[in-house]
């Protein structure tokens, strides 16, 4: 298949600026594609051998890789990744069928079947919307008075999607937890991400320092990417009392800048993305002279 390779984004984060170097340093022919002008019609495959989807709006990101997949275009990452990172309940069901240890966790189908769940798991206990990203919307509940404000809250929001509560066990981690990166079934990098407060995310002031990547690390990581069928995955890791690992999720459009900059030269995440498009996607017919 001729074309080039695309690389899907609505927005170009550092992230993107990375891949689009990695490409061109090794001499593919890529350009970018601005997901807010794309269009499907039915019967008419768009002119790319392959794609590498970062989109920031998962839901866009999700339909454009069905989209590209029912078209023949092979993508990164699938829309079966993308739409099981994208949910968390489906998150934690694929990783517990896998039997990667990850915390407990419930889902309610209305507010107030939630407060039945609570009562069951006991305080604290943490709240998260099924999809949410950079710890938006996410709930430390510490007793019922919170609970019920909180469920007084999901209840009164317009989406019917808001209504489901998605219940997880609080791990008292250690002021950190730990971003690896997957990529093609192989850990390529791991940072802690150190914070003053119980939410660890980049995006609300956590700052990001080197990690080692011992081999039970690394495996827990490879492990929960495969759960999910991610090619491409940031796994997020915290150690409990007890010094256990459990995955706490598994993002499909990994944001890595924070690792990159805490590993240096040590490791190349873009690079390794773009080894990985490069040997997954068709290599362009030769015109006859």
């Amino acid at each position: 298949m001729n074309g080039p390779i695309a690389l899907l984004a609505s927005r170009l984060r550092v992230e993107e600026k990375a891949l689009l170097a990695a490409f061109s340093a090794r001499g593919a022919d890529v350009v970018h594609v601005d997901a807010r002008r794309l269009r499907f019609p039915l019967a008419e495959p768009p002119p790319w051998r392959f794609v590498l989807n970062r989109e920031i709006s998962a839901t866009r990101a999700r339909y454009a890789a069905a989209s590209l997949e029912t078209q023949g275009i092979g993508t990164l990452n699938s829309s079966h990744a993308i739409a099981t990172c994208g949910d968390k309940w489906l998150t934690s069901t694929a990783l517990t069928a896998a039997g990667v240890p990850t915390p407990a966790a419930a889902l309610a189908l209305t507010p107030e079947a939630a407060l039945d769940q609570i009562a069951v798991m006991g305080y604290p206990v943490v709240l998260k919307p099924l999809s949410s990203s950079w710890g938006r919307r996410v709930s430390l509940i510490r007793d019922a008075d919170a609970a019920q404000a909180v469920l007084e809250h999901c209840a009164a929001l317009p989406a019917p999607q808001a209504h489901l509560i998605y219940l997880q066990e609080f791990v008292n981690k250690p002021g950190r937890d730990i971003r690896v990166v997957v990529v093609g079934g192989r850990a390529v990098g791991a940072a802690y991400r150190n914070a003053d407060t119980w939410r660890t995310n980049v995006a609300r002031g956590a700052t990001t320092t080197s990690c080692e990547l011992h081999d039970g690390l690394a495996d827990l990581a490879v492990r929960a990417a495969q759960a999910v069928g991610a090619a491409i995955a940031g796994v997020d890791v915290v150690e409990d009392a007890d010094g256990r690992l459990l995955v706490l999720e598994v993002n499909s459009g990994v944001e890595f800048a924070g690792l990159q900059r805490a590993l240096g030269d040590g490791c190349n995440v873009a690079g390794a993305i773009a080894d990985l498009v490069l040997r997954d996607a068709p290599v362009p017919a030769r015109v006859a002279a």
